[in-house]
């Protein structure tokens, strides 16, 4: 026999929706900190983005709540995952892709 649920006592969850959302917006955000990043300063910053990113997985390591703790390993990963495309963005910078800075010293 199939069970009917009853809706009244099942609450909906929200935290996928939360962390899915948190997710889009620090990538959104990263992506244009990388391309500036990288225009005004090169992949010299690289360090800041792991110091950063170990930050934040410290974070995500020391929250008890499942959500806050979710959205600091999503932003730390992030990170890691931007030293990365500052790298990439050089290359595509050399292809002619993006602009050069003229004033930036190598």
């Amino acid at each position: 026999m199939l069970d009917v649920m009853d809706f009244s006592t099942i609450g909906i969850q929200f935290n996928g929706v939360v962390i899915g959302l948190a997710a889009f917006l620090i990538i959104g955000l990263l992506h244009p900190v990388v391309i500036k990043g990288e225009y005004y300063f090169g992949t010299k910053i690289w360090p800041i983005f792991l110091l950063l990113g170990l930050l934040a997985i410290s974070v995500s390591l020391m929250v008890s709540d499942i959500l806050i703790s979710s959205i600091f390993g999503v932003l730390g990963f992030s990170l890691f995952w931007s030293i990365h495309e500052l790298f990439e963005q050089k290359k595509r910078v050399e292809k002619g892709w993006f602009p050069k800075n003229p004033k930036k010293r190598e």
